[in-house]
C-alpha cells in the first residue's frame, strides 16, 4: 500500500497534540484572532487616550473652519459642516461605541445567562414561566420601541442601550436554556447533586463553565450589534445632538457628500472595521472553543496511517486478516503511545471469531479500524487489514463507504446511544436499508418489516412507528441487528452486543445472533469481555491484554487447555457456570472447566 506523505502525517500530530494547549495560546496562533484582537485594542485603546490625543471638544465649533479640508494644521482629519475637528468627535465616538458596545452585550448577557440557567436547570413549571416572558419580549419589535422610549430615557444611548440589551437577552437564553437542558442530565451533574453540592454551586461551577464557549461567542457579535443599533438609531437623529457618535458623523457627512466626501469616509470605515473585526474574532472564538474538547470523529474521516508502513497479510485467503496492527495516541507528554501493538487475527468464511479481554485491551479499538471508524486523534502506525483480499488500511472515508453497511455491518454497545431520539426506528431503519441496496423506500419497509418479526419483535408494526424511547433495551439491540444484517454483510462485527441486558435476554440475543449467522453464513467478529458469551457462539478465540494479543486458538481449545495466565484469569472470572449454556460443545467444555 501507499503510505501518504509525511507532511500530511505531521499535519495529523499537529492536530492532535491541539487539545492540550491552553485557549490563550492557541489563539495567538490563529492569524485572524491575532489580527481582529489587535486592531480592536488599538482602536480602543486610542478612544481611551483621547484627551491626550486632542486639542478640541467633540463639539467645540470654528465657523472659519467649516469644511476644512484633511490636513489643515490642528485639523488632521479636517472639520465638518459646522467646524467641528473630525478627528477629535471620531475619538470621543469610539468610546461612544465601546460604551454601547458593554452596556448592551453586558446586560442581554446578564439577563440572558441568569434565566437561560434557570430556565433549562430547573423544572417544567420554571422552564414555561421563563420561555413566556421571553417570548413576550421578542414580540417587542425593537428600533421601533427604543425610538417611543427616547422621551423615558431623556436621549441618553446609556439608557437606550440598557433597554436594548433586555431586547438581545431572549437570543443568549434561548441558546443558554439549550445547553444546559442537554447538560443538566449529565453524569457529573448528579455526582455533584450526589456529593450535597447545592443548586447555586452545581450551576455556577459545573454547568456554566460546560456551557461557557457559545456564550463567549454570542457575546461577541452582541457587543456588534449594539454599536450598530447606536450607530442607526444616531444616523436617524434619535437621541442627544450632544453624544459624538459614528452615526452622527455619517449623517453629517452624507448631508455634505457632495461637499466634502472624506467627511462620510472616516466614521463609515472606522465603523466598519470595529463591526467586521467584532464578527471575525467571533468565529476564531468559536473555532477556538469547540476545538478545545475536541470529540473523537468516528466516520467520515479516513484512516490516519504513519509513514512507511508497509507490512503484507500473513493469509490473504481468509475473509477478514489482521496483521501486525498497531494503532496510536498522543500521551500527557505529546509523544505517540501504542494501544494496539501488533494485533494479528483472521476471520473466515462463516466462521464466528471471539475477541476477548478487558475494558482497555484494545479489542474494541481493532474492531473499529476495520470499520475505519477510528477517533480522528488515532494513527496506524503499522500493520495491514485485509478485507477479502482488499487492503482498508489508509482507504479514505469514500472508498470504505461501498463496504460499510453493504459488506461489513456493525452492532453496537449501546444501542439506546445509537438510534436517533428524534426520529422513528423505522425511518431510520429505512433510511439505512435505502443507502446500503439502493432500493425504494416501500421495499425498504417491506425488508425491515420482515427482518424485525424475524429478529424477535412480536409487533414489527409498532416498533417500527415508536421512537427509541418508547421500547426496551433488549427490543432496541434487536431493533439494530435487523438494521445490520438487512443488506447480509458478509462480515458481521458486534461489539459487546449484551452489555447491559438481563441474563435472559443476553440468551436471546446470542440465540439470534448464532441462527442468523448460520441462516445469512455470515462471517461474525464478537467483541467482549465474557468468557460465557464467547463459550455460547465462538468458533475460534482470541485474548487480548494490553492492547496485544496473548493466546488465540480454537474455542474447545482454549477453554480446555488456556495456555496463558491471563486467559486461566478471565476464565476464572465466569462465577455463575449457568450463564454459560451447554448447546454448543464450547459451552459444554467450558462447564466442565468451571466445576
Amino acid at each position: 500500500m501507499t503510505a501518504p506523505s509525511t507532511e500530511h502525517i505531521l499535519a495529523i500530530e499537529d492536530a492532535a497534540a491541539t487539545s492540550r494547549i491552553p485557549i490563550w495560546k492557541r489563539l495567538l496562533k490563529d492569524p485572524q484572532a491575532v489580527v481582529t484582537a489587535g486592531i480592536l485594542v488599538i482602536i480602543f485603546l486610542l478612544g481611551i487616550l483621547t484627551p491626550f490625543l486632542t486639542q478640541h471638544g467633540p463639539n467645540d465649533a470654528d465657523l472659519s473652519m467649516v469644511n476644512a479640508p484633511v490636513g489643515t494644521p490642528g485639523y488632521l482629519l479636517g472639520a465638518d459642516e459646522t467646524g467641528r475637528d473630525i478627528w477629535t468627535r471620531l475619538l470621543h465616538s469610539i468610546n461612544t461605541a465601546a460604551i454601547s458596545a458593554i452596556i448592551g452585550a453586558g446586560v442581554a448577557l446578564v439577563v440572558g445567562v441568569i434565566a437561560g440557567l434557570i430556565g433549562g436547570y430547573f423544572g417544567a413549571v420554571t422552564r414555561a414561566s421563563t420561555e413566556w416572558i421571553f417570548n413576550l419580549v421578542m414580540t417587542f419589535p425593537g428600533i421601533l420601541l427604543l425610538i417611543i422610549l427616547m422621551p423615558v430615557t431623556g436621549g441618553d444611548y446609556r439608557f437606550t442601550m440598557l433597554i436594548f440589551g433586555v431586547l438581545l437577552s431572549p437570543g443568549i437564553y434561548r441558546i443558554v436554556r439549550n445547553l444546559v437542558v442537554g447538560v443538566k442530565n449529565e453524569l457529573f451533574v448528579d455526582a455533584a447533586r450526589v456529593s450535597g453540592l447545592g443548586n447555586l454551586r452545581i450551576l455556577r461551577r459545573h454547568v456554566l463553565f460546560v456551557v461557557r464557549g457559545p456564550i463567549i461567542i454570542a457575546a461577541a457579535f452582541m457587543a456588534g450589534s449594539a454599536i450598530a443599533v447606536q450607530s442607526g438609531l444616531a444616523f436617524l437623529g434619535v437621541g442627544s445632538l450632544e453624544i459624538p457618535s459614528f452615526g452622527a458623523m455619517i449623517a453629517s457627512g452624507f448631508r455634505n457628500l457632495y461637499i466634502a466626501p472624506t467627511q462620510f469616509l472616516w466614521p463609515s470605515l472606522l465603523l466598519g472595521v470595529i463591526t467586521a473585526s467584532l464578527v471575525l474574532l467571533g468565529n476564531a472564538l468559536r473555532d477556538t472553543l469547540e476545538g478545545s474538547k475536541p470529540t473523537p470523529v468516528k466516520v467520515g474521516i479516513g484512516q490516519k496511517v504513519a509513514p512507511g508502513n508497509d507490512v503484507k497479510a500473513r493469509d490473504a485467503s481468509a475473509l477478514l486478516e489482521v496483521t501486525d496492527l498497531g494503532i496510536a495516541y498522543r500521551g500527557p507528554s505529546g509523544q505517540p503511545r501504542e494501544v494496539v501493538r501488533g494485533v494479528s487475527l483472521s476471520v473466515a468464511r462463516g466462521e464466528v471469531v471471539g475477541v476477548v479481554g478487558e475494558s482497555g485491551s484494545g479489542k474494541t479499538q481493532t474492531a473499529f479500524a476495520t470499520l475505519g471508524v477510528l477517533p480522528a486523534e488515532a494513527i496506524i502506525t503499522r500493520g495491514s487489514i485485509l478485507f477479502d483480499g482488499k487492503e482498508l488500511v489508509g482507504l479514505t472515508d469514500a472508498r470504505m463507504r461501498p463496504l460499510r453497511g453493504k459488506e461489513i455491518a456493525y452492532i453496537p454497545q449501546e444501542p439506546m446511544s445509537n438510534l436517533d431520539p428524534s426520529y422513528r426506528v423505522g425511518s431510520q431503519l429505512v433510511e439505512g436499508v435505502r443507502s446500503a441496496l439502493g432500493v425504494s423506500k416501500k421495499e425498504a419497509k417491506e425488508r425491515v418489516l420482515a427482518l424485525l418479526e424475524r429478529c424477535g419483535i412480536n409487533d414489527p408494526h409498532r416498533t417500527f412507528d415508536s421512537y427509541p424511547h418508547q421500547i426496551s433495551g433488549g427490543m432496541a439491540q434487536r431493533v439494530l441487528i435487523a438494521g445490520a444484517v438487512a443488506s447480509r454483510p458478509r462480515l458481521l462485527i458486534a461489539d459487546e452486543p449484551t452489555t447491559a441486558l438481563d441474563v435472559t435476554v443476553q440468551a436471546e440475543i446470542l440465540d439470534l445472533l448464532r441462527d442468523l449467522q448460520s441462516e445469512l453464513d455470515m462471517a461474525m467478529l464478537l467483541v467482549t469481555h465474557n468468557f460465557g458469551v464467547v463459550a455460547d457462539i465462538c468458533d475460534r478465540i482470541v485474548v487480548m491484554q494490553n492492547g496485544a494479543v496473548v493466546e488465540e486458538g480454537p474455542a474447545i481449545e482454549i477453554f480446555q487447555n488456556p495456555q496463558d495466565e491471563y486467559t486461566r484469569m478471565l476464565l476464572g472470572a465466569i462465577l455463575d457456570e449457568s450463564a454459560v449454556r451447554a448447546d454448543p460443545p464450547a459451552a459444554a467444555l467450558a462447564e466442565g472447566v468451571l466445576q
